[in-house]
């Protein structure tokens, strides 16, 4: 992928990062014939995270009522992590995977 695609595809793949809407926006506005391969590497990494947000919301609430250990929660701040580590990612134009998670799928 060459550095103009990076470019032109920089600000979605940042927008990509920003909760689930802006995922949905950066999908929708690079389908059909302004698909740029930048953008679509950083929404898959997006969705990931988003995944893997959803995933550990639900088993850490399940943890803490069971075991009442309220540390636990602070699990819940990974994916904010991944998105910042994305966002700076996509910002710096590279398209690094992202720990752990980027090779699932």
């Amino acid at each position: 992928m060459d550095q103009s695609t990076k470019e032109q595809g920089k600000t979605m793949a940042i927008v990509s990062y920003i909760t689930v809407i802006g995922l949905l926006i950066a999908y929708f506005s690079t389908r059909g014939d302004k698909e740029n391969e930048f953008v679509t590497f950083h929404i898959g990494q997006s969705l990931r995270i988003f995944i893997l947000g959803v995933i550990i919301s639900v088993s850490v609430g399940i943890l803490v009522s069971v075991t009442g250990i309220a540390l636990l929660s602070y699990l819940s701040y990974i994916p904010l992590v991944l998105m910042v580590l994305g966002a700076m990612n996509a910002n710096n134009l590279k398209d690094e995977k992202l720990p752990v998670i980027g090779n699932i799928g």
